[in-house]
This record gives C-alpha cells, structure tokens and sequence, in this order.
C-alpha cells in the first residue's frame, strides 16, 4: 500500500468489513496514516536519510444497556480481512467486561452537514522526495560555512490522512501535507537557532532560517554574564509558545468539572492582562489539522480569552452534558459540543489544539525591534528549552533559555549573554505583557505549532545563571 492508494473511498471499504464483520450496536473506524521522511545533517555534512510509511485502523465497538454503555478501542496495522475480523472480535471483547457507563453517549449520528474549511494538501510538498530535501539542508551547510560554523539540524516532509467513520452515518476525511526544518549553527562559545513548520514547503526558506541562525551565533560570540533576577524580557514566539502551551489543556470541561484545571474558582476573574485575547480557530489560515473531533463531531471557534478573562473552553460531547447540569453552567452562555474531544475511551476528555493569539482592540503591534528600541536594560530570548510543571494550579514554570540569549540596553542589543534558568508562573507572565509582535505561525520543542507573538514582558524572573 502507498500513501496514493490509501484515499477516502479505500478507506470507507475498510470501514465497511469492519461493520460486516461487527457484532455491537455500534462500530467506528478511525483511519490514520501517511508517509513522511527526515533528513538529518550534523558537522555541515548529511548524516541519515529515513522514511516511513505507515496507517492504522482503530476500532471502537459499543454496546448499549439499561445502565449505560460499554465500549473499548482496539488497533491493528495490518488490513486484509483476517487481520480486520480479529481486530473487530478484539474490540467486542474488551467492550463486554467494561462495566456500563451511565456518562457514555451513544456513537454521535452527525447532521448529515458537509463540513467545510480550508485544504491543507500540497501536491508539491507531497512529492519532496529525498534529492529535494538534501538540496534544501545543502543551502543552510552553506550558510554555515560562508560563516565558519557548524551546522545540525532536520529537513522533515511528508502527508498523513484521518478518516473516521461509524454505524450511524457519520463519514470525516482529511488529508495534509507537512515540512518543516530546525536548525543549529554554533561557534566556539555561542549558537542560534530557528525553526520553522508549514503544510506548504514554500511557505518557508531554509536557507533564511539558516542565516538568522548563522547571525546569532554570531552576535552571541564571547557571552557576558549578569546576575539573574526579575527583569524586562523580549521574547521571540518560539520562545512563547513553549511556554503558553503548557496551560492550554486546562481550558477543558472535563478539566474544570475534574477540579484539576488551573481555571477552577478563576472564572468569575481576569485572570490575564486585558490585552491578553486569545481563539481556538481550526480555520485560520496559519493553522493545521482536520475540521472534526475524536467522535466526528465538527470542530467550533471558540474564545477562551477576551481582555483577560476566560470566555469559553472545549467541550466534548460528554462534557457538554455535564457542564451544563454543573456548578460552573453559570459562567458560560449556551453550552454544546465544540468539536475538540479526543477519540473515546480516554481519561482526558478535550483541549484546544489550534491556539490563536489576537491583539487585543487597543493594542498596536510592535515588532521585535520596537520593543529592542524602547527597552532601557533587558534581556532578548530566542527560544526557551527543558520547561517542567512546578506548581500546575499557579502554573510556575521552570526552564531554561538557549542558543540566541541577547543583553539589551539602552535601545540595542550590545551583545551575548550567558544562559539563564527561570521560574515564571504564567499567570505572572500574561500579567505583565507590556507589548506584542503581529501573531505568527510558531515552532518549538515542547509544544504543538501555535500562531503567537512575541511578547515583550516585565519583571520576568531569572534565577540562576547557567555555565553556558
């Protein structure tokens, strides 16, 4: 099987044995897979090419009694009928020792309504093939060696499809196209870094990300060390969003109505600064992923954040219902299912996954220069690393900063510094955003692509002073 062969009426007819085959009051199918490479390259030389191409068909039997339902999940990657009847037999099974759940929906019929929303499929990026990839990480060793420095990093393109479809009718597809890159330029004493990810290669250049890179591992050559403590932070949206992320998985029904959301006894506050707004918005543009949830259920804008303030969160089918006969009904309008639950069985029932930051009415952005302009001392991050939980309520982070740490003053970047490690509580953080870039589309290491800005934050806190 190759990824042209695996469209959606294939996998509808894989769908269809599985119905054939079930027993339950009712079966779905989740089909995912695709085909993706990754050309990796260190010491300015290419070091692995691979490729993979993989799909997996899940199956989810239910049935329905007096008291509840029943149901269970079970997988397999292998499609002739043999393996598909065993998989189905495997699922029953699983779903007749569960005890009945009175919480369970039956599987969600749909509305028969076509969903609609932007293509995320390039043909272009799905035919970059090993040549074109190698080509692309050649331009950024080049840049390397025009500057004297060594160069790592990734050249990552593939495809990946979701299907899900079920005995009541219901029948979602989506296919995307990825690419993206990271790269590393260091010197004797310093590095630079950036990374980019879109669904279309062109959206993006290499070569350019190689050269700012390039430009600040040059600019942070022989880094001098300050004391830590709370000071003024600009920091880049990489830098951004691997640390938002980390609160978004609370802006959950189940979350709240589980008391182990930080939002709990915060939602009758502003919570964040009033120039904080903040969507989840499937459709925007610079966005990614498919237009429906784990149950085929079509995905919903939603405002979490307005002025500071928490407007609305994800909510699953599940969820919904039970949100709506909770304590916490009080604080949002019309309560449904937006479209962000995750596929069931699972413990953690929903969460926001294509975050949007928008500027706030009065806000005027500014880029990352204006804020370098206007700062008398601070510090310029390029990206934020190795980031772990301290307090999940207060939502106290710590990590560290990395491969681009800048010392700004009096209006300019006079120069590297060493790196710091931070606690920041988030809360803390969006409290203190003083100013914002226009949102981009962000990539990092510890979280999932988002569009943010770069925020330009007071009395951010430093702790120590790494040795790097």
């Amino acid at each position: 099987m190759t990824a042209d062969t695996m469209k959606q009426d294939h996998a509808y007819e894989l769908f269809e044995k599985v119905r054939r085959a079930s027993k339950a009051d009712d079966v779905e199918v989740i089909v995912t897979g695709g085909h993706s490479a990754l050309t990796r390259f260190a010491n300015n030389a290419v070091s692995q090419n691979v490729t993979e191409e993989s799909y997996g068909i899940s199956v989810r039997s239910a049935f329905y009694g007096t008291r509840g339902t029943r149901t269970a999940r079970a997988s397999t990657n292998r499609t002739d009928e043999e393996s598909l009847r065993a998989v189905v037999a495997r699922s029953e099974e699983l779903a007749r020792i569960q005890s009945e759940d009175d919480e369970m929906l039956p599987m969600y019929a749909g509305d028969g309504a076509a969903l609609s929303g932007p293509s995320r499929y390039s043909e272009a990026t799905a035919a970059l093939d090993a040549g074109a990839r190698a080509a692309e990480v050649g331009r950024m060793v080049q840049v390397a060696k025009r500057h004297n420095l060594n160069s790592a990093g990734t050249y990552a393109s593939g495809e990946h499809v979701y299907g899900l479809f079920n005995s009541r009718g219901v029948a979602r597809w989506h296919a995307e196209t990825f690419a993206s890159t990271s790269v590393t330029m260091t010197a004797e004493d310093s590095s630079g870094w950036q990374k980019a990810s879109a669904e279309n290669a062109n959206d993006f250049c290499a070569e350019q990300l190689a050269e700012v890179a390039a430009q600040k591992a040059i600019d942070t050559a022989h880094p001098r060390e300050i004391a830590p403590g709370p000071c003024t932070v600009i920091l880049e949206p990489a830098a951004v969003l691997d640390l938002v992320g980390f609160m978004f998985w609370d802006f959950s029904a189940a979350a709240l109505l589980e008391e182990r959301s930080f939002l709990n006894n915060r939602l009758d506050q502003r919570i964040f600064g009033e120039n904080i707004c903040i969507v989840d918005d499937f459709r925007d543009p610079l966005q990614a992923g498919e237009g429906f949830d784990g149950e085929g259920v079509p995905r919903q804008p939603l405002e979490l954040v307005s002025g500071g303030a928490v407007r609305q969160v994800a909510a699953s089918r599940a969820s919904a219902k039970r949100l709506r006969n909770s304590e916490f009904a009080k604080h949002f309008g019309e309560i449904g299912p937006t479209g962000h639950g995750f596929p069931l069985p699972n413990e953690m029932g929903e969460a926001p996954t294509n975050i949007v930051f928008r500027l706030a009415p009065c806000s005027k952005p500014q880029s990352v220069e204006q804020m370098i302009a206007s700062t008398e001392r601070g510090v310029l991050v390029t990206r934020t690393w190795y980031i772990r939980e301290v307090d999940a309520y207060e939502k106290i982070l710590t990590g560290m900063t990395r491969d681009g740490t800048f010392l700004v003053e009096n209006g300019r970047v006079v120069g590297g510094l060493r790196n710091f490690r931070f606690n920041e509580s988030l809360l803390h953080m969006l409290n203190h955003v003083v100013a914002m870039s226009e949102p981009v589309r962000a990539s990092g290491d510890e979280g999932f692509e988002m569009v943010v800005p770069a925020m330009k934050v007071a009395d951010f806190n430093f702790t120590e002073v790494t040795r790097f």
